[in-house]
């Protein structure tokens, strides 16, 4: 037996930060949360260059050019 499925990437649609934490949500509602100690740049960068992201592959991943740091949206759900 044949099985097809069709796979489609989970896409990030908005970002955001607290002191600890950096958030997104998905395109299909969830909201996912991680420690921003798991990312040592994203740790310790400024507030001026953490923010300086913008989203790559229409949402599969997050960039951020000053840091030279990039996040794929499915590891950050794995």
């Amino acid at each position: 037996m044949n099985i097809s499925v069709k796979y489609k990437p989970a896409k990030a649609t908005r970002l955001w930060f607290s002191d600890t934490k950096l958030f997104v949500l998905l395109e299909d509602g969830r909201e996912i949360g991680v420690p921003l100690e798991w990312f040592p740049k994203l740790r310790d960068a400024s507030e001026k260059d953490l923010n300086n992201w913008r989203f790559i592959g229409n949402g599969v991943g997050i960039h951020w050019e000053t840091l030279d740091e990039d996040l794929s949206v499915e590891a950050l759900i794995r």
